[in-house]
């Protein structure tokens, strides 16, 4: 220590505690490393040197054991940073920098802090004040020098690892199913029951494609799983119990199930509370991916399908909407339709029509996130009758097959799970008769001993009566089911399919299940006309285009067949006519309503058609004033000789207003005292709704 050491140390500072930190990087350290232990409690010494008494010097070991590379999970040092920053130390002693941080982000925090509150620094070569620009100068090289010495003995671990692992020779604990031999080579486990349950996992997720279905199925059939265990004094033991849903994501997840060594999958970083989170990071960025380097269950091809299928059905990875499960609602597809144009999955929403609940699918996750229009919206109504009747067209061919590779299916598995069950009861029996042999092998005088044994026997004992009874219970179970009810209803579900479709007693939800069994998903797009394109779960694949559906107005117009015959009566009929024309021939309107005047009315204005009066003034035809005008007559003159068909006539509208033919030869004229019937002969034939009127001059 240097000289002018107590020439730092002032009253000020002695009327203040004086606290010593010590810490371990780890525990193995603190237990063998007892000197360096010895060496940071022997500071207090030079504390009471200094002038300060032994209540005065406060001693925090709390952190021993853990690495000063953070202040995160170090309670002593966020603790002593508190007493400096409230004021109450008045020198902080350490046996080096490295004892108190190893990081310079907490190490010069703790430097301003101390400088604020004028707070000594004591370690084994002297005595430094925060405040003061040269101390402060050299405790900053020191915390630098301490960082870059924690980086350079993790780098150089680091590196054997890394170069172990490019080898695919670094020693990694193996995945249950996996042993390592007497040459520390990775093999398959030897114990013929673990492999295969574990082989039974991956069939059972590939039937079901789901992780809770493999659960649940494992529970139905009693089927147990094997975990291994890893510390205390029974480390390396196999224990088997129930199926959870940890267990089957860690498997589907760990690539060395399919032969790979990898290594660097995940990458850690620190937050800005200097908490660690741990990143997954995908295939191209692994450290080593060595394919093919020992024994597989399963082959990378299926293993990567597994993973697409948790990802599809994982509801908290990636922003896409999840593939979602069967639910209430008529619409068909639900869950399995995606975009065509963004590739994201599409949503589904239900209008309220007077026909029901009504769907369509929507691409909207684009327009929540961006703001933006709406990537497509598609009526989802003809879309689910056209799937419907190509399901209908796919299956009834080919049920009498489709039934006969079920019932094969479900006798291999149901033979496949009775053999793990006979494993059981064997392993249970292996287990009673090893307790047997141990208890007789015991010597009678030592009763402690004995008694344990033979209390252990028993235990093992019932533990084989009960997997017994269940085995015998599970087996005869699964004889009857599949004898005498499995076969006959997939028979009738074969071949009754049509009708069970068809059938409004089925509930929207089984119908979406069934289409699960048979439809990967649906690719759809909307241009000029609706695509789909649907794969189905064998592999093929199929398309369908559908004309894009009418507007719910377009819905309700008039059918252009009826629009060309109102075009065509308009030349001869008036609007009452017509109606009663359309009527009598069966024609309805948009709505399904019967035709009336005034509904021919909008259609002849809404189409832009020619109405009756242009089409007989491009006839020549006449109106009542130009009538009058040629003939030098009272207009009302011209009517009452219209009405004794003197004067051709015919009608535009259902008043009747009336546009009159032109002249011939014979003209109408004036004769005071002549009957009208003498004033010209009539030579046309007069319509039948013109009544004969007598009039006296």
């Amino acid at each position: 220590m240097r000289a002018d050491a107590h020439q730092k140390v002032t009253p000020t500072h002695l009327k203040r505690n004086a606290y010593l930190y010590i810490r371990q990087s780890t525990l193995r350290q603190v237990f063998e490393n007892v000197e360096s232990t010895k060496r940071q409690y022997a500071l207090r010494q030079h504390a009471a040197a200094l002038g300060w008494s032994q209540e005065q010097i406060i001693v925090i070991d709390s952190d021993l054991g853990q690495s000063g590379a953070s202040a995160a999970d170090r309670e002593g040092f966020q603790r002593l940073v508190t007493e400096v920053g409230l004021g109450r130390a008045g020198i902080v002693l350490g046996l080096e920098v490295s004892r108190l941080a190893r990081n310079s982000m907490d190490w010069h925090r703790l430097l301003e802090i101390c400088a604020l509150a004028d707070t000594l620094i004591l370690d084994e070569d002297g005595i430094y004040d925060p405040a003061n620009c040269n101390d402060r100068l050299l405790l900053g090289l020191k915390g630098t020098m301490s960082e870059a010495e924690l980086h350079v003995l993790r780098a150089r671990l680091q590196g054997g690892i890394l170069n172990k692992a490019r080898r695919g020779e670094l020693f990694m604990r193996p995945p249950i199913g996996f042993a390592y031999d007497a040459l520390d080579r990775l093999i398959l486990d030897p114990d013929q029951q673990i492999q295969h349950t574990i082989r039974m996992l991956f069939d059972t997720f590939q039937r079901t494609g789901s992780a809770m279905a493999t659960v649940r199925e494992f529970r139905k059939s009693g089927i147990l799983f094997p975990r291994r265990i890893h510390s205390g004094p029974v480390k390396g033991d196999v224990i088997w119990g129930k199926l959870e849903h940890s267990h089957v994501l860690r498997v589907l997840h760990n690539p060395r199930y399919a032969g790979v060594f990898a290594y660097g999958r995940t990458r850690a970083r620190k937050n800005l509370d200097g908490a660690s989170k741990v990143q997954q990071l995908p295939r191209e960025e692994w450290h080593t991916f060595l394919p093919e380097s020992h024994p597989a269950y399963i082959s990378w091809e299926e293993h990567e399908r597994n993973l697409k299928r948790l990802r599809e059905s994982a509801q908290a990875i990636g922003s896409d909407r999840r593939k979602s499960p069967p639910r209430e609602g008529p619409a068909l597809l639900q869950g399995l339709i995606v975009c065509g144009k963004c590739g994201r999955r599409m949503t589904l929403r239900y209008h309220s029509r007077q026909v029901g609940l009504c769907p369509e699918y929507v691409c909207q996750r684009k327009g929540i996130e961006n703001a933006e229009p709406l990537c497509q919206r598609i009526p989802g109504a003809e879309i689910d009758r056209a799937v419907g009747d190509l399901l209908l067209e796919l299956v009834n061919p080919v049920t009498l097959e489709v039934a006969l590779t079920v019932q094969q299916e479900l006798q291999a598995r149901l033979d496949e799970t009775d053999h793990l069950r006979r494993q059981q009861v064997e392993r249970a029996r292996y287990e009673a008769e090893l307790a047997q042999r141990r208890y007789m092998r015991v010597d009678p005088e030592n009763r402690l001993v004995a008694d344990t044994l033979e209390a252990d026997w028993n235990h093992k004992l019932r533990a084989l009566s009960e997997a017994q009874q269940e085995y015998d219970h599970r087996h005869e179970q699964d004889r009857h089911v599949f004898d005498e009810e499995q076969r006959a209803s997939i028979l009738a579900l074969a071949q009754d399919f049509p009708r069970l479709w068809r059938d409004p007693a089925t509930d929207d939800r089984d119908r979406k299940r069934m289409i699960r069994l048979l439809v990967e998903d649906v690719t759809m797009i909307r241009g000029q006309q609706i695509t789909l394109h649907l794969r189905f779960r064998g592999g093929a694949e199929r398309s369908i285009s559908l004309p894009n559906p009418l507007r719910s107005w377009e819905g309700w117009m008039t059918d252009a067949e009826v629009v060309s015959r109102i075009d065509q009566l308009l030349n001869t009929h008036t609007f009452d006519e017509i109606a009663a024309t359309l009527n009598s021939a069966g024609f309805r309107s948009g709505k399904g309503r019967r035709f009336t005047a005034r509904y021919i009315a909008r259609i002849q204005k809404r189409y832009s058609l020619r109405s009756r009066f242009d089409r007989l003034r491009t006839l020549g035809m006449l109106t009542l004033g130009e009538m009058a005008m040629v003939l030098g007559v009272n207009p009302k003159t011209v009517k009452i000789w219209t009405a004794h068909g003197l004067l051709k006539a015919q009608a535009y509208t259902d008043k009747p207003e009336h546009l009159y033919e032109p002249l011939g030869p014979e003209v109408p004229r004036k004769a005071q005292g002549t009957k009208l019937s003498l004033r010209r002969s009539v030579t046309s034939i007069m319509p039948e709704r013109l009544k004969e009127v007598q009039y006296e001059a």
